[in-house]
């Protein structure tokens, strides 16, 4: 029996030491090929695979990814145009590439033109989300002289008789003018502070080239007849294959096998013994590596997003610099939904407020959605994201600060409080609002849902001009897409549309953010919750029905001593609300068309059909744990 014993470790020691030999050759083999095939060309060192010169030795890197060097540049040839590589991030999977034309920062355009489709066709570099959602300088020939400070005039190309401007984020024919036509376009890392740009920021922008990202899976997939497509800005593009499927499930039945063999080569003694050793540490072990990828996840997800949209991003600060601007975050304006909020102070002077993102919110899911619109997106009715820090846990959105608050600060008055604001700018407020979410909806280059319009999210900047805010419940997709899917209910109790909760009612799309609108229209002209428990009598309970009944009736809507354009004003603004809160969606106003009937005269309007509230439908509220987040249970008992 212990001979027996001896010889069976024998085997083992000896299946052990051949599983060394093979893991070491394997690693040798790899170090060697890596140092054969690691070439440099002027200033770019270590290339290597997937990338290859053209003079390197034979099986060095992937033809498809083949560079050249001229005059010790690297060179990347893409859709016939010629690109210098200033950089290759094998960790991101990222390469940085300038047409050689633009590359010397002197007055020139582009030696080709890169418009989308040819971005979108190409195998090698497919699936960088710059290109889903892409930042573009369009070069183009006008006829005449353009005013708009949107257009930059390229001096060296500009004549008599024909002009050439360069355009910042114009790529669609609806953004050119009248009197001109594309020559070029060509994919441009556009810093998001710079709004009017000068052109010698312009061709320091078109100097620092852009990036391109590849993927070999991806590639390969799509040569065998499979498809790639983009899920996210937090996640790559993915790929269905069949078959990679395939051949990863090959590999992993192959391993499952050669675990097997090594199982019965051996006798089951030793097997006993082996697992009382080791079974112990293995189950600490598994414990240990599953807690710290959980609590790793958050903080890989937005890092991942983060470096997918560097090239997009308003400035990054350190904790350390959040703490220095905020004097020790001393100065606290308020607390929002998903964290707190303090004043701050630039070293130039400027004031500014930090959202610092609460710890309920490690997910990082707010965070994202802060910088993936309103860090893209510029538009006199947005609140304007200067900056962000992300370091672990610890987030920070930086905003433009806004001296007058809230715009619920200011309807929501107590007893022998005046108003800070007339008729007249509440109604200028009321369009700004209307103007800002139009631009969300339809002006950027996606459709923008931000499902928690309320005046708690309207900021007031020091002239009164009305800044959407707090994006963290948004939502954005394609605009050819009307309607979009989403799990969860989302918004702030008394404003959230009866589609988000019950699809009964209709499909989820803009029409949404309408209603949101329509309850906050009605809150601004009433001064007051449109939901009031403690109102006097139980028909002004529900602000909304009792406001339609005394429009319909032809009464007044008991605002006090005020004029009569004053009185048109209300009017005007309860019967707007009252219509972007009709109960389906296809009822109620696009906001394009609120924005015609906020420009236009009372004498216009007309009251619309009688909403199903006045019925009522009889609510039962939990109350929200937050500012920004509520649940809403609704009971369908109509008397």
């Amino acid at each position: 029996m212990k001979m027996k014993m001896g010889e069976d470790f024998s085997v083992l020691a000896v299946l052990f030491s051949l599983l060394m030999v093979l893991l070491f050759t394997e690693v040798t083999a790899g170090r060697v090929l890596e140092k054969v095939c690691s070439s440099s060309c002027g200033d770019l060192h270590n290339i290597s695979y997937p990338f290859r010169l053209e003079d390197d030795p034979a099986g060095c890197g992937d033809a498809d990814y083949q560079l050249s060097c001229e005059n010790d540049k690297t060179i990347l040839e893409f859709n016939s145009g010629k690109y210098y590589v200033k950089n290759i991030s094998y960790d991101e999977n990222i390469v940085r590439v300038v047409d050689i034309n633009l590359a010397n920062g002197s007055c020139n355009l582009p030696y080709k033109s890169l418009p989308i489709d040819e971005i979108n066709t190409d195998i090698r570099y497919q699936g960088n989300v710059l290109f889903m959602f892409p930042v573009y300088t369009s070069f183009m020939n006008c006829s005449r002289i353009m005013s708009d400070p949107d257009y930059i005039r390229v001096p060296c190309f500009s004549g008599n008789a024909s002009h050439i401007y360069a355009k910042f984020n114009s790529y669609m024919m609806s953004d050119l003018g009248e009197s001109c036509e594309f020559t070029s376009m060509v994919p441009a890392k556009w810093p998001a502070h710079v709004e009017h740009p000068s052109y010698g920021d312009l061709l320091k922008v078109l100097a620092s080239g852009f990036d391109l990202s590849w993927s070999i899976e991806g590639r390969n997939c799509r040569l065998s007849g499979g498809r790639c497509q983009y899920t996210g800005f937090d996640a790559p593009s993915a790929c269905s294959c069949e078959r990679n499927r395939l051949s990863e499930l090959w590999k992993e039945i192959k391993a499952v096998l050669k675990l097997l063999f090594v199982f019965l080569s051996l006798p089951l003694l030793v097997w006993v013994s082996i697992i009382r050793v080791i079974a112990p540490s293995i189950i600490i072990l598994v414990f240990l590596i599953r807690k710290f990828r959980t609590a790793r996840k958050p903080v890989d997800r937005v890092e991942k997003f983060l470096r997918s949209q560097q090239s997009l991003m308003p400035k990054r600060y350190s904790y350390a610099v959040i703490m220095a601007i905020t004097n020790h975050f001393k100065d606290k304006l308020g607390e929002g939904g998903f964290g707190s909020v303090y004043r701050g102070q630039l070293p130039g002077g400027c004031f500014i407020a930090v959202k610092m993102l609460g710890k309920h919110n490690f997910n990082g899911e707010e965070f994202i959605n802060e910088v993936s619109t309103i860090g893209r997106i510029h538009h006199v009715n947005v609140v304007r994201l200067l900056g962000f820090c992300s370091e672990g846990s610890k987030r920070a959105l930086v905003y433009e600060y806004m001296p007058n608050g809230s715009l619920d600060k200011h309807i929501f008055l107590k007893k022998g409080k005046v108003q800070p604001f007339s008729w007249e700018k509440l109604h200028e407020i009321a369009l700004g609002t209307a103007r800002g979410i139009e631009y969300l909806h339809g002006g950027c280059d996606i459709c923008i849902l931000h499902f928690d319009i309320k005046p708690h999210n309207i900021l007031l900047d020091h002239d009164f001009v009305p800044k959407i805010s707090d994006f963290g419940l948004a939502k954005f997709y394609p605009k050819e897409y009307d309607v979009m899917s989403i799990s969860t209910t989302r918004g702030t109790i008394g404003y959230i549309a009866p589609e988000l909760i019950s699809r009964n009612f209709g499909v989820v799309s803009n029409k949404s953010d309408v209603y949101s609108f329509g309850m906050l229209l009605l809150e601004a002209a009433g001064g007051r919750k449109n939901v009031d428990a403690k109102a006097g009598r139980s028909s002004k309970v529900y602000f909304p029905s009792w406001v339609y009944d005394h429009l319909s009736e032809g009464g007044d809507l008991e605002l006090g001593n005020i004029s009569e354009i004053e009185v048109e004003i209300a009017r005007k603004l309860c019967i707007v609300g009252l219509c972007c809160i009709q109960m389906k969606p296809s009822d109620r106003p696009s906001m394009t068309k609120v924005v015609e009937m906020l420009e236009g005269n009372i004498s216009d309007l007309k009251m619309p059909p009688k909403p199903c509230f006045s019925s009522p439908l009889r609510m039962s509220m939990r109350e929200p744990h937050s500012d920004s987040s509520a649940e809403l249970l609704i009971t369908e008992s109509i008397e």
